[in-house]
């Protein structure tokens, strides 16, 4: 626990490095670092959402940017 509060950021870059640590607290364990591994996704190799830029045609207004889109289809 010491040194990963003394430089978080070397011990950090260790994990990202693909390292696993164990961090011990008066000699026991208290927590485990180790790098996040990607989950598979669960989105079907064809849904036609991943091939909407081939559906897409620009309308009278001219294209439209990545910010619009992502609004109306996501309603941020």
């Amino acid at each position: 626990m010491l040194e990963f509060r003394r430089d978080a950021r070397r011990v950090l870059e260790a994990v990202r490095r693909g390292e696993r640590l164990l961090l011990m607290y008066r000699g026991r364990p208290v927590a485990r670092l180790e790098p996040v591994t990607p989950e598979p996704s669960t989105i079907p190799p064809d849904d036609p959402l991943l091939r909407v830029d081939d559906f897409a045609v620009d309308g009278p207004g001219g294209p439209l940017p990545s910010e619009e889109i992502d609004r109306l289809v996501y309603g941020a």
